[in-house]
């Protein structure tokens, strides 16, 4: 079958993933677009699964302060090289971390930092397993991960903190 640029560049604008790696999902999914965005996730994650246990010393603090000045955050994002955290892709990821601080405050980073016995949703308080305020279909997990993926590099929130006016 043959792959048309215009549909590489279809599935690259969709998933952020290289062109050969789009080319070669959409030769082994007959050319489906869809399907090969599912392939090329899947790939992803078998990835980021292998970059999850590397250290990540570098990296950049990031802040957010709300309209009028009464509400803020600071969150320290981690990566493997200071390249990386150069990157476009990186500095969106720390910035957008930050506004998901300041909008649903969460009060772990993650599950495992939980009390034990607490009596809480870990989906509200937990930052990893919380919705993303940008796209609520995904969790900011999983927005880590994708940009894992693009970058190549392990990415960590090794801390944050709330402020807001007044309390």
């Amino acid at each position: 079958m043959k792959i048309t640029t215009i549909t590489i560049k279809e599935l690259r604008e969709q998933s952020g993933a290289g062109v050969m790696e789009c080319r070669n999902a959409l030769l082994e999914t007959d050319g489906d677009v869809g399907k090969a965005i599912q392939l090329l996730k899947e790939r992803s994650l078998y990835q980021v699964q292998k970059k999850v246990t590397r250290v990540a010393t570098q990296g950049l603090i990031e802040s957010y302060i709300h309209t009028g000045g009464a509400l803020g955050a600071l969150v320290e994002v981690n990566c493997e090289t200071d390249f990386v955290a150069r990157t476009d892709e990186f500095r969106a990821l720390a910035h957008d971390l930050a506004m998901q601080v300041a909008a649903i405050s969460p009060q772990f980073i993650s599950k495992e930092e939980l009390p034990p016995g607490a009596e809480v949703d870990p989906e509200t308080v937990c930052l990893l397993l919380q919705r993303y305020i940008k796209d609520p279909t995904k969790s900011v997990q999983d927005v880590i991960n994708e940009t894992i993926a693009k970058v190549g590099e392990n990415i960590k929130v090794r801390r944050f903190v709330r402020f807001e006016l007044g309390l």
